[in-house]
This record gives structure tokens, sequence and C-alpha cells, in this order.
């Protein structure tokens, strides 16, 4: 429909604009394509314009719909068209309208503009109020009536766009919604708003919905009280969905901490005991709880990857008594994705134990891959290869090398050392 209305201006903008008595007769002319024609000119009269948006072609009143200089008279008529691509049509060009819209305006245009979003926010079909609330989810002005009925839209095509952007939603909307037991997905989605206030994280944390408070936890911006955050902390051990959210929720104070560290699995341990915004008796305290609770219950491997963990280190003793192990070869594990043999070879070319190699892995820690690369005699550029490949760390915290350097010194790699052994 877009590539249509492009030819069909560019050829508006090139042919001469027929007369009133000219555009009269093309209206009704038995070709459809001269009916279109007309349909798409930005210069045509209103009337004339009107009279088309009820042209018995349905391809006809699409181009209408789209039509910036269609009259608002007749984009109401057409809001109630029994064609769908009509009213999809209809709803773009609409909502790109919407900002500065009010129902208390005076000025007839804009009032049946107005009206217009309001019949297209109720069609029954899913795509055309979809259109609608895409197009409105981020207008800060857009009429609130409307804003609010596509927020309480059954479709999460329609209701998730608004519950998670518009600006136009406020406490009481959102609280209101919460009460009225939406749909798993509409709660998870105003659990991703930015900014969420105390009262809407309170109503969310309150809930039975699982994954939308992990969502919530995982929300940086929503402000959680200390006495929510207790609550689900309490609920959090049978839930694990939520102890990684819960590990990494900025600005944890020192009693949640110590609490989570009590139940949150070994991976997220490290992560906990690494965190540089802890008050350092709160950090002592965590850290003691680790390492007691890595005393009572060493990490275990699942069978499946025990088995291939014992395979790939039978593979590297072989190398490593035939003189084989060098850096090549770990490269090529590293790039080919084997996991397994890669830690196996870290461990017998660094003498570091297997599980620590594990936990700097589980925990995506650039400095720990880096200071393990060093133990292991590799090269700088090979250790940014581990750090990606192996140990998954993103793009933005990957530590660089420095030419031949790597980007630490020995003093701090043998310190990082020292503090992951600590740690498993």
């Amino acid at each position: 429909m877009k590539g249509l209305l492009q030819r069909l201006f560019k050829k508006d903008a090139k042919e001469k604009t027929p007369s009133y008595e000219e555009a009269k007769e093309m209206a009704t002319d038995q070709d459809i394509g001269v009916r279109s024609n007309l349909a798409g000119r930005a210069s045509v009269k209103p009337e004339i314009l009107y009279f088309l948006a009820e042209d018995p072609a349905p391809e006809v009143r699409r181009v209408i719909a789209t039509n910036m200089a269609t009259p608002v008279q007749a984009d109401l008529l057409l809001a109630a068209d029994a064609d769908d691509d009509v009213r999809s049509g209809l709803a773009e060009k609409i909502a790109s309208l919407a900002p500065g819209l009010s129902a208390d305006e005076q000025d007839r245009v804009r009032q049946l503009t107005y009206e217009t979003l309001e019949m297209l926010a109720r069609d029954q079909v899913t795509r055309v109020r979809q259109i609608l609330a895409e197009a409105l989810k981020d207008v800060a002005d857009a009429p609130p009536a409307v804003i609010r009925r596509l927020a309480r839209d059954a479709e999460l095509v329609v209701s998730g766009p608004v519950l998670q952007f518009s600006p136009v939603l406020n406490d009481e909307d959102l609280l209101e919604i919460i009460l009225n037991n939406p749909a798993s997905d509409s709660l998870s989605a105003i659990s991703m708003r930015g900014n969420l206030g105390d009262p809407v994280t309170d109503a969310i944390a309150a809930t039975d919905n699982e994954n939308a408070i992990a969502l919530l936890l995982g929300n940086h911006s929503a402000q959680i009280r200390e006495e929510t955050l207790d609550a689900l902390i309490a609920r959090a051990p049978d839930v694990e969905p939520w102890h990684e959210p819960l590990v990494q929720r900025p600005a944890l104070y020192g009693k949640a901490a110590g609490k989570l560290a009590r139940f949150v699995a070994h991976n997220l341990l490290d992560q906990l005991s690494q965190r540089d915004d802890l008050p350092p008796d709160v950090l002592d305290e965590v850290r003691l709880v680790v390492e007691r609770r890595l005393q009572e219950e060493p990490p275990q491997l699942p069978e499946e990857e025990q088995s291939a963990a014992e395979e790939a280190t039978i593979r590297v003793q072989e190398l490593l008594s035939a003189g084989e192990l060098d850096e090549a070869v770990v490269a090529q594990a590293a790039r080919a994705g084997d996991r397994e043999f890669s830690i196996a070879a870290l461990a017998a070319l660094s003498g570091i134990k297997v599980e620590v190699i594990r936990s700097v892995i589980a925990t995506k820690s650039a400095k720990g891959m880096i200071a393990i690369s060093w133990k292991a005699g590799l090269s700088p550029q090979l250790s940014e290869t581990l750090q990606q490949r192996l140990a998954l760390v993103s793009q933005k915290n990957i530590l660089r090398t420095e030419g031949q350097n790597y980007p630490m010194d020995d003093a701090a790699m043998e310190w990082q050392l020292d503090f992951i052994k600590d740690l498993a």
C-alpha cells in the first residue's frame, strides 16, 4: 500500500491538477485505477474525497483512508469500513495526527479525529488496534481515553506496547489494571516500564506472577522498598528465576545480601562476593557464608557434563604427555566451542583447579579469565578470545590487550588468582 501511495503522489506532482468538473468525472469513472489515482491526490476538493470514501471498490477506499487530505468526516466514515485494510491504513494515518488532540477541544475537526481514534481503538480486528497501539505507545499527549482502552485490551500485541511505554498512564491507571487481575503477560509488560515507583512495584510484588516479578527485579530503574525486597527474598529460595536478578539488583543492602548468600546457586555466590558496592563488613559476612557453603556443598556437574569433562581431561593429558598441548590447540578448542576441553587444557597449563576455572566462567569474570590465561602462559590476544568464547563476556566488558601486553600487571594477576581461588 505504501508503494502505491508513493507512486500516486509522485504522479500527482507531475500531472496537472484536474478541475472540479474533471475530478467529478474521474470519481465516477468505471476504471478503478482512475478512481484510485484521484483518491491519492492531495489537491482534490474535500467533497470529492468524501464521495470516494464510499466507493464500492476497497482498493479506492484504502487509498482514501491513507490520504492526509481526506476530510475528517470521511475518516469517521472509514473507521467503520467493512474492509480490514482500509481501517488499518486509517489507523496508521490517524495515529500520526494524535499528538495534541484533546477530547475537550471545541475544534470540530480535532473532535472528529478524536472520535475516529476511539472507534479504531474499539475495532474488532486485532491488527487495527495493534497498529494504533504501536503508533501511540510513546506519544506523551496522546488521548488518555484511547490509551487507557488500549492498555486494557485483551490482546497482548495491543496492550503490551502501551503498558510498557506509554507516558500517558499514571500510577493510578497501572494500579487499577494490576488490581483487576490482568493477564500474566500484561503484568510482565508493566514490570518492564521505566522508573516504576513504590506503589506499583509493591502491587506487582504482592501478586503470584513469578515471571512478572522476575522482570521487575531485573528492571534496575524500578524502585523497590527494602521491606518489599525482604518479602521477595523470603519467597525466593524455591523460585530460581528470581535468584540472578536479586543478586544483580543495584544498591543491594547488606541484610539482603547476607540472606541471598544462603541459598543462591554457586555461580551466583561468586557474583555476590565480587560486588564492589557492599560495605566491607557486609562483604566479609557474605564471603564467610560463601566459604561455608562451598565447603558443605561443593558444586556438582550434571551427569552428561561430568562425562564430557572426564573425556576432555583424558584427551588433554594425552596431549600434555606427548608435548603437544600448546596455545594453538587451546585456541582451536575455544573457537570451536569445545568448552570442556578448553577448561581441562587451561587447568593443565596453569595448574589451577578446574573448579576455579568453572567459577570464573560462571561469573563471566573478564579479570579472572585474563589471570588464568596469564598463568597458563598464553598470549594476551588469546585471552581476549577466551573471555569472549569461553567466559561469554559481553563485548563492552571484554578487557582488551595493549599490544603484546596484558591489561593488568603481574601483581594484579596474582591478586586476582588468589581472590578466585579463595572463592572456589
